[in-house]
Protein backbone atom coordinates (compact mmCIF):
# COMPACT_ATOMS: atom_id res chain seq x y z
CA UNK A 1 0.00 0.00 0.00
CA UNK A 2 1.19 3.21 -1.04
CA UNK A 3 0.32 6.74 0.86
CA UNK A 4 0.41 9.88 -0.68
CA UNK A 5 0.67 13.22 1.79
CA UNK A 6 1.17 16.46 0.98
CA UNK A 7 1.96 19.14 3.77
CA UNK A 8 0.98 23.08 3.86
CA UNK A 9 2.04 25.49 6.80
CA UNK A 10 -0.99 27.94 7.22
CA UNK A 11 -2.96 25.10 8.65
CA UNK A 12 -0.45 23.98 10.91
CA UNK A 13 -1.41 24.07 14.37
CA UNK A 14 -0.95 28.28 16.30
CA UNK A 15 -0.17 29.52 12.87
CA UNK A 16 -2.47 32.38 12.44
CA UNK A 17 0.79 34.99 10.65
CA UNK A 18 2.28 35.28 7.58
CA UNK A 19 5.48 35.52 9.25
CA UNK A 20 4.88 32.12 10.46
CA UNK A 21 5.34 30.31 7.36
CA UNK A 22 8.08 32.86 6.06
CA UNK A 23 11.98 31.43 6.55
CA UNK A 24 13.44 34.77 7.07
CA UNK A 25 11.47 35.73 10.20
CA UNK A 26 11.99 34.41 13.98
CA UNK A 27 8.72 32.99 13.96
CA UNK A 28 9.13 30.68 11.53
CA UNK A 29 11.18 28.27 13.07
CA UNK A 30 9.09 27.09 15.44
CA UNK A 31 6.34 26.38 13.07
CA UNK A 32 8.55 24.32 10.75
CA UNK A 33 8.97 22.28 13.64
CA UNK A 34 5.34 22.12 14.39
CA UNK A 35 4.51 21.01 10.62
CA UNK A 36 6.93 18.19 10.68
CA UNK A 37 5.91 16.85 13.68
CA UNK A 38 2.33 16.89 12.48
CA UNK A 39 3.58 15.36 8.96
CA UNK A 40 5.45 12.90 10.92
CA UNK A 41 3.03 12.01 13.51
CA UNK A 42 1.06 11.75 10.17
CA UNK A 43 3.39 9.29 8.44
CA UNK A 44 3.46 6.98 11.79
CA UNK A 45 -0.03 6.38 11.70
CA UNK A 46 0.08 5.42 7.46
CA UNK A 47 2.55 3.27 8.73
CA UNK A 48 0.84 1.66 11.33
CA UNK A 49 -2.16 1.07 9.42
CA UNK A 50 0.17 -0.88 7.07
CA UNK A 51 1.68 1.20 4.28
CA UNK A 52 4.80 -0.13 2.57
CA UNK A 53 5.49 3.47 1.47
CA UNK A 54 4.42 7.22 2.26
CA UNK A 55 6.02 10.01 -0.24
CA UNK A 56 5.51 13.23 1.47
CA UNK A 57 5.38 16.62 -0.81
CA UNK A 58 6.88 19.81 0.89
CA UNK A 59 4.33 22.05 -0.28
CA UNK A 60 5.17 25.33 0.99
CA UNK A 61 6.61 28.18 -0.48
CA UNK A 62 10.01 27.03 -1.00
CA UNK A 63 9.03 23.22 -0.53
CA UNK A 64 11.69 23.44 1.40
CA UNK A 65 10.37 23.24 5.04
CA UNK A 66 9.91 20.24 6.42
CA UNK A 67 12.90 18.58 8.26
CA UNK A 68 14.10 15.47 6.70
CA UNK A 69 15.27 13.40 9.54
CA UNK A 70 12.28 13.86 11.97
CA UNK A 71 10.08 11.54 9.78
CA UNK A 72 10.25 8.27 10.06
CA UNK A 73 12.95 6.00 8.47
CA UNK A 74 10.24 4.47 6.00
CA UNK A 75 8.69 7.87 4.47
CA UNK A 76 10.42 9.69 1.36
CA UNK A 77 10.62 13.33 0.67
CA UNK A 78 9.94 15.19 -2.00
CA UNK A 79 11.69 18.62 -1.84
CA UNK A 80 11.37 21.69 -4.03
CA UNK A 81 9.11 22.27 -7.09
CA UNK A 82 8.89 19.99 -9.64
CA UNK A 83 7.57 22.58 -12.25
CA UNK A 84 4.95 20.28 -12.92
CA UNK A 85 0.80 21.53 -13.41
CA UNK A 86 0.31 18.97 -10.40
CA UNK A 87 1.48 21.91 -8.05
CA UNK A 88 1.22 21.10 -4.61
CA UNK A 89 0.75 17.39 -5.42
CA UNK A 90 3.79 16.28 -7.61
CA UNK A 91 4.34 13.63 -7.80
CA UNK A 92 1.04 11.94 -7.24
CA UNK A 93 0.27 8.87 -9.77
CA UNK A 94 -2.19 5.96 -10.27
CA UNK A 95 -0.02 3.85 -8.10
CA UNK A 96 -1.25 5.39 -5.04
CA UNK A 97 -3.66 4.06 -2.43
CA UNK A 98 -5.05 7.28 -0.90
CA UNK A 99 -3.67 10.80 0.19
CA UNK A 100 -3.31 12.87 3.50
CA UNK A 101 -3.24 16.13 3.64
CA UNK A 102 -1.71 18.40 6.52
CA UNK A 103 -1.78 21.70 7.23
CA UNK A 104 -4.30 22.68 4.76
CA UNK A 105 -6.48 25.98 5.15
CA UNK A 106 -9.75 27.76 4.06
CA UNK A 107 -10.32 29.25 0.57
CA UNK A 108 -9.29 33.23 -0.46
CA UNK A 109 -12.15 35.24 1.03
CA UNK A 110 -13.40 32.36 3.89
CA UNK A 111 -13.42 33.95 7.68
CA UNK A 112 -12.44 30.65 8.65
CA UNK A 113 -8.79 30.97 8.59
CA UNK A 114 -6.67 34.66 9.33
CA UNK A 115 -4.88 32.83 6.40
CA UNK A 116 -7.27 31.83 3.75
CA UNK A 117 -5.93 32.12 0.70
CA UNK A 118 -5.64 29.94 -2.46
CA UNK A 119 -2.40 29.61 -4.14
CA UNK A 120 -1.58 33.37 -3.82
CA UNK A 121 -2.40 35.80 -1.26
CA UNK A 122 -2.98 38.54 -4.31
CA UNK A 123 -6.06 36.48 -5.33
CA UNK A 124 -9.40 37.82 -4.06
CA UNK A 125 -11.25 34.35 -4.87
CA UNK A 126 -11.37 30.81 -7.43
CA UNK A 127 -14.41 29.90 -8.05
CA UNK A 128 -15.59 26.55 -10.06
CA UNK A 129 -18.60 26.32 -11.47
CA UNK A 130 -19.59 28.86 -9.46
CA UNK A 131 -18.35 27.35 -5.75
CA UNK A 132 -14.88 28.34 -3.91
CA UNK A 133 -12.10 26.99 -4.58
CA UNK A 134 -9.55 26.14 -1.87
CA UNK A 135 -6.38 24.65 -2.17
CA UNK A 136 -7.66 21.68 -0.68
CA UNK A 137 -10.68 21.11 -3.44
CA UNK A 138 -7.60 21.42 -6.31
CA UNK A 139 -5.21 19.11 -4.72
CA UNK A 140 -8.59 16.89 -4.19
CA UNK A 141 -9.15 17.24 -7.68
CA UNK A 142 -5.72 16.59 -9.24
CA UNK A 143 -5.88 13.18 -6.95
CA UNK A 144 -9.11 12.06 -8.34
CA UNK A 145 -7.46 13.11 -12.07
CA UNK A 146 -5.72 10.18 -10.90
CA UNK A 147 -7.79 8.19 -9.25
CA UNK A 148 -6.71 8.38 -5.82
CA UNK A 149 -8.99 9.15 -2.82
CA UNK A 150 -8.21 12.24 -0.43
CA UNK A 151 -8.44 9.99 3.16
CA UNK A 152 -7.85 12.54 5.79
CA UNK A 153 -7.22 16.17 5.96
CA UNK A 154 -6.26 18.56 8.86
CA UNK A 155 -6.00 22.35 8.86
CA UNK A 156 -9.11 24.51 10.43
CA UNK A 157 -11.95 24.34 11.35
CA UNK A 158 -13.38 25.81 8.27
CA UNK A 159 -12.41 23.60 6.17
CA UNK A 160 -12.64 20.29 7.79
CA UNK A 161 -16.11 21.03 7.99
CA UNK A 162 -16.57 21.62 3.97
CA UNK A 163 -14.24 18.58 3.51
CA UNK A 164 -16.84 16.67 5.63
CA UNK A 165 -19.35 18.15 3.72
CA UNK A 166 -18.24 17.14 0.14
CA UNK A 167 -16.61 14.09 0.60
CA UNK A 168 -18.59 11.79 2.73
CA UNK A 169 -15.99 9.58 5.11
CA UNK A 170 -12.94 11.45 4.52
CA UNK A 171 -11.05 11.45 8.10
CA UNK A 172 -10.14 15.35 9.44
CA UNK A 173 -8.72 16.83 12.35
CA UNK A 174 -9.31 20.85 13.40
CA UNK A 175 -6.42 22.35 15.03
CA UNK A 176 -7.58 25.98 14.66
CA UNK A 177 -10.43 27.59 15.04
CA UNK A 178 -10.71 31.22 12.90
CA UNK A 179 -11.90 34.25 14.67
CA UNK A 180 -11.44 37.17 12.54
CA UNK A 181 -7.74 37.68 12.75
CA UNK A 182 -7.02 35.59 15.37
CA UNK A 183 -7.68 31.49 15.62
CA UNK A 184 -8.47 29.33 18.74
CA UNK A 185 -5.74 26.29 18.35
CA UNK A 186 -5.33 23.27 19.90
CA UNK A 187 -2.27 22.20 22.00
CA UNK A 188 0.22 21.62 19.68
CA UNK A 189 0.53 18.05 21.50
CA UNK A 190 -2.41 17.74 21.35
CA UNK A 191 -3.16 18.22 17.51
CA UNK A 192 -0.16 15.73 17.02
CA UNK A 193 -2.00 12.94 18.68
CA UNK A 194 -5.04 13.32 16.72
CA UNK A 195 -3.83 13.30 13.57
CA UNK A 196 -1.24 10.22 13.87
CA UNK A 197 -4.59 8.40 15.12
CA UNK A 198 -6.99 9.57 12.97
CA UNK A 199 -4.55 8.93 10.32
CA UNK A 200 -4.52 5.19 11.16
CA UNK A 201 -8.01 5.02 10.69
CA UNK A 202 -8.31 6.59 8.33
CA UNK A 203 -5.46 4.71 5.97
CA UNK A 204 -7.39 1.18 7.61
CA UNK A 205 -10.13 2.16 5.77
CA UNK A 206 -9.00 3.00 2.16
CA UNK A 207 -11.05 1.06 0.36
CA UNK A 208 -13.94 1.81 1.07
CA UNK A 209 -13.25 5.14 0.51
CA UNK A 210 -14.15 7.51 -2.66
CA UNK A 211 -12.83 9.75 -5.38
CA UNK A 212 -13.54 13.51 -5.23
CA UNK A 213 -16.49 13.76 -7.19
CA UNK A 214 -15.35 15.76 -10.56
CA UNK A 215 -18.07 17.84 -12.81
CA UNK A 216 -17.89 17.05 -16.70
CA UNK A 217 -17.26 20.55 -17.25
CA UNK A 218 -14.88 23.44 -15.32
CA UNK A 219 -15.89 26.73 -15.12
CA UNK A 220 -13.05 28.35 -13.51
CA UNK A 221 -13.01 32.49 -12.45
CA UNK A 222 -9.88 34.17 -11.03
CA UNK A 223 -10.37 37.40 -9.07
CA UNK A 224 -7.61 39.01 -8.52
CA UNK A 225 -7.51 42.26 -6.04
CA UNK A 226 -5.37 43.95 -8.69
CA UNK A 227 -6.45 45.14 -12.20
CA UNK A 228 -3.29 44.41 -13.48
CA UNK A 229 -2.77 41.02 -12.78
CA UNK A 230 -6.28 40.23 -14.54
CA UNK A 231 -4.73 41.80 -17.47
CA UNK A 232 -1.68 39.95 -17.90
CA UNK A 233 -3.64 36.75 -17.49
CA UNK A 234 -5.45 37.40 -20.55
CA UNK A 235 -2.64 36.29 -22.09
CA UNK A 236 -2.97 32.23 -21.57
CA UNK A 237 -4.71 30.49 -24.39
CA UNK A 238 -8.50 30.12 -23.79
CA UNK A 239 -8.87 32.68 -20.72
CA UNK A 240 -11.83 35.42 -21.17
CA UNK A 241 -12.76 38.86 -19.56
CA UNK A 242 -15.38 39.31 -17.09
CA UNK A 243 -14.52 42.83 -15.69
CA UNK A 244 -11.30 44.19 -14.62
CA UNK A 245 -10.43 42.08 -12.58
CA UNK A 246 -11.85 38.46 -13.00
CA UNK A 247 -11.23 36.21 -15.84
CA UNK A 248 -12.82 33.26 -16.86
CA UNK A 249 -11.64 29.91 -18.03
CA UNK A 250 -13.66 26.93 -19.24
CA UNK A 251 -12.48 23.30 -20.24
CA UNK A 252 -13.47 19.64 -20.06
CA UNK A 253 -9.79 17.98 -19.28
CA UNK A 254 -9.15 18.79 -15.74
CA UNK A 255 -5.43 18.37 -16.79
CA UNK A 256 -5.82 21.96 -19.00
CA UNK A 257 -7.54 23.46 -15.95
CA UNK A 258 -4.39 22.30 -14.25
CA UNK A 259 -1.69 23.82 -16.76
CA UNK A 260 -3.94 26.90 -16.32
CA UNK A 261 -3.78 26.87 -12.30
CA UNK A 262 0.38 26.55 -13.14
CA UNK A 263 0.45 29.77 -14.72
CA UNK A 264 -2.22 31.88 -13.34
CA UNK A 265 -2.37 31.43 -9.83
Amino acid sequence: MKIYLSADIEGITGSIHWNEGSADQPEYRYFQEQMTKEVAAACEGALAAGADEVLVKDAHYTARNIIPDMLPEKTKLLRGWTEAPEMMVAGIDEGYDGAVFIGYHAAAGSNASPLSHTMNPKLQSVTCNGEPLSEFDINAMTAAYYKVPVLFVSGDAGLCKAAKAAYPGIHTVAVNEGLGGGAVCLHPHTAIVKIREAVENAVKGYKKAGLCPMPERFRIEICYKEHAMAAKALNYPGIAHKDDTTVVYEADDYMDVMKMFFWLL
